[in-house]
C-alpha cells in the first residue's frame, strides 16, 4: 500500500502541507508595508531605499528585504510652491501621494524629507494611516544619547520656522541654529549642490566652519534636519554627535514594519 491508497496518511500528508502553507503566510505577514513619499530631492530617496531594505534584511536574514511602496513627486513644482509660500498647495500635493499609498495598501507614510514635515497635518486629516514623524524620531535618538542642547541645519524652511524646532522641544531638547548669514549658506549648499547630486570640498569646509561656530556655542549634538546633508557631513569628520536624520527615520521605519 503507498501513501496515496492509505486515507489517513493522505489527510497527515494534506494538514502539513496547509500546516506549512499557514505558516509561511503568517510569517510574511509580520512585515507592515511601508508607504514612502519620495523625491524630494531624489537623492536622498535613494538611502532610504537602501537602508530600510539592509535592516530587514539584517533582522530576517535571507532573502527578505522591505515590503514598500512609494510616490515619487515632482520636486520642481514642489519646490516652487515653497518659494512662493504655497503650504497649502504643498500639503495638497503630499496628501493626494498618501491616499494613493494607502489605497494601495501601505500602513503607514514616511515622508522622506525634513522640510515637508511642515505639512504633516494636512496630510493626516486625509489618510486614516500614521504618518511616521521624522522629528520624533530624532529626538528619541537625541534623549537616547543624554543631550539637551543640539544644533538643527537644514533647509531655511526647516531652520526658521517653528514646526520643527517646536516638536523637538515638546521633548524638552533646546535647539540652536545658525545666524542669518550661515542659514543662508547651508540653504543654498542644500538646494544649488546637494539636490542636483553635487557634493563639493569647498561646501564641506563651509559646513565644517559652521558647526565648529554651533558647537562654541554650547550644542552638544548636531542634527542633520535635511535628508541631503548626510551626502556632505559624515560623523568620522566631527568629535561631536551627528544625528542624520535620513539614516535614523529609515531605520525607524523599517524596525516599525516589523513590529
Amino acid at each position: 500500500m503507498t501513501k496515496n491508497d492509505c486515507p489517513l496518511i493522505k489527510y497527515a500528508y494534506n494538514l502539513i502541507f496547509m500546516s506549512t502553507k499557514i505558516f509561511l503566510f503568517m510569517e510574511f505577514k509580520k512585515q507592515k508595508t511601508i508607504g514612502l513619499i519620495g523625491g524630494m530631492s531624489w537623492e536622498s530617496t535613494i538611502p532610504y531605499y537602501r537602508v530600510i531594505n539592509q535592516v530587514i534584511g539584517q533582522c530576517l536574514g535571507g532573502l527578505y528585504s522591505a515590503k514598500i511602496v512609494m510616490v515619487s513627486v515632482e520636486f520642481a513644482e514642489l519646490e516652487a510652491y515653497q518659494r512662493a509660500g504655497d503650504w497649502d498647495k504643498c500639503g495638497e500635493l503630499l496628501a493626494d501621494a498618501a491616499e494613493k499609498l494607502e489605497k494601495i495598501g501601505a500602513d503607514f507614510i514616511v515622508i522622506c524629507t525634513n522640510t515637508m514635515h511642515k505639512v504633516v497635518a494636512d496630510i493626516e486629516v486625509r489618510i486614516t494611516i500614521p504618518v511616521l514623524h521624522i522629528a520624533v524620531v530624532t529626538a528619541s535618538e537625541i534623549l537616547g544619547a543624554k543631550l539637551k542642547k543640539v544644533a538643527l541645519l537644514g533647509t531655511s524652511y526647516t531652520m526658521e520656522q517653528d514646526f520643527y524646532k517646536q516638536k523637538l522641544e515638546e521633548y524638552g531638547i533646546e535647539v540652536l541654529v545658525p545666524d542669518e548669514v550661515n542659514r543662508k549658506i547651508v540653504d543654498s549648499i542644500i538646494y544649488d549642490e546637494l539636490c542636483l547630486g553635487q557634493v563639493n570640498l569647498a561646501a564641506k569646509q563651509k559646513m565644517q566652519l559652521i558647526i565648529s561656530k554651533l558647537q562654541a556655542a554650547g550644542a552638544e549634538g548636531i542634527i542633520l534636519g535635511c535628508t541631503e546633508l548626510g551626502l556632505l557631513i559624515k560623523q568620522a569628520d566631527y568629535d561631536l554627535p551627528l544625528f542624520d536624520t535620513t539614516i535614523l527615520h529609515a531605520r525607524e521605519a523599517a524596525l516599525r514594519a516589523l513590529r
